[in-house]
């Protein structure tokens, strides 16, 4: 991945609008106190949640524990997870490294999860803008725009791309861009022309990803 293709680890900024029809996210100081997607069920929340934790680990048998360098990110998660009536909390991992932490406990969130069991088109798009936000990657500048997932499990990107078909946004194959660096490195890119329709549907609730689509898509 090129320096400009931002991941969720590696963005940071502020931002008010995401690249979304339905939700407002809001300055990272009123995350605890606002829900930033507005009208989604539970069931929506705990999709993106779900997709949200291919950047996330397990600790201690039964702690979901997503890292971070930049915490807005991990406030909105901290939101959404209060919202779905569980608690977390976000710690600095150690004095001088530039990372935070959320922990959960919440016992709705498995790392099992299978997006295909997903029942409406608004909890496939949840998910599937929780897996963007944390292994998604975007250019933040430069002439050529794509929107690339990436995931270790071969099986899950070909599960996204499956869902992707379903709400007309065409892909390209999966593929592993180098067998000799990775072998279990798995990437597929949006279709160029499906760049805008991803933009629109799908979105995001990272800000400097929400921030890339709004200026780059124009949206």
């Amino acid at each position: 991945m090129s320096e400009n293709a931002l991941s969720a680890d590696n963005q940071q900024g502020s931002l008010t609008l995401v690249a979304t029809k339905r939700s407002l996210y809001n300055d990272p100081s009123e995350t605890t106190r606002r829900t930033p997607i507005s009208g989604y069920t539970r069931n929506e929340i705990l999709a993106y949640l779900h997709g949200a934790m291919h950047d996330a680990s397990l600790n201690k048998k039964r702690r979901v524990r997503f890292a971070q360098k930049y915490r807005e990110w991990l406030e909105t998660l901290q939101c959404l997870l209060k919202t779905a009536g569980s608690n977390s909390w976000i710690y600095k991992e150690g004095k001088d490294r530039n990372v935070y932490v959320l922990e959960t406990v919440c016992a709705d969130l498995h790392f099992d999860f299978d997006p295909l069991n997903l029942s409406t088109e608004q909890q496939k798009i949840a998910y599937l803008r929780g897996f963007f936000d944390a292994e998604g990657g975007i250019p933040r500048n430069g002439k050529r725009f794509y929107i690339q997932l990436v995931q270790k499990d071969r099986a899950k990107i070909k599960a996204l791309k499956q869902i992707l078909q379903k709400l007309r946004i065409s892909t390209g194959e999966v593929h592993n861009p180098s067998r000799r660096v990775d072998p279990d490195y798995w990437r597929i890119f949006v279709s160029a022309r499906s760049h805008k329709r991803f933009a629109e549907i799908i979105g995001s609730l990272h800000p400097i990803k929400a921030e890339i689509f709004r200026n780059r898509m124009m949206i």
